[in-house]
C-alpha cells in the first residue's frame, strides 16, 4: 500500500485512483500490478508508421558466428574459451 501512495505525488491522485480501480475489476490485487498499471496509463502512446519508398536490397540475415570474427584469434585467457551453457 506505501508504494502505491508513494506513486501519488509523481503520478497524481488520479492516475492512481484509475489504476487502482483497473486493478480490482481484474481481481489481481498486488501493489506491482497498480504500478504496472500506472505505467501503462502514463506510456506515450507508440507512433504510428511510416510511410516510406525505402527498400531493403539485402535481407538481414541471422549468423551469429560472424562475430567471431571480431575477436582476437591470438586470446587465448580464459573469455576466449567456448562455454557449453546447453
Amino acid at each position: 500500500m506505501s508504494q502505491v501512495l508513494a506513486a501519488v505525488p509523481t503520478s497524481g491522485l488520479d492516475a492512481v485512483l484509475v489504476a487502482v480501480e483497473l486493478v480490482i475489476e481484474s481481481g489481481a490485487l498486488s501493489a506491482e500490478h497498480v504500478l504496472n498499471v500506472l505505467a501503462r496509463l502514463n506510456a506515450t502512446p507508440t507512433p504510428a508508421c511510416v510511410e516510406t519508398s525505402l527498400q531493403l536490397k539485402e535481407a538481414p540475415l541471422a549468423n551469429p558466428s560472424r562475430y567471431d570474427s571480431l575477436r582476437d584469434p591470438d586470446d587465448v585467457g580464459a573469455d576466449a574459451a567456448e562455454v557449453n551453457h546447453a
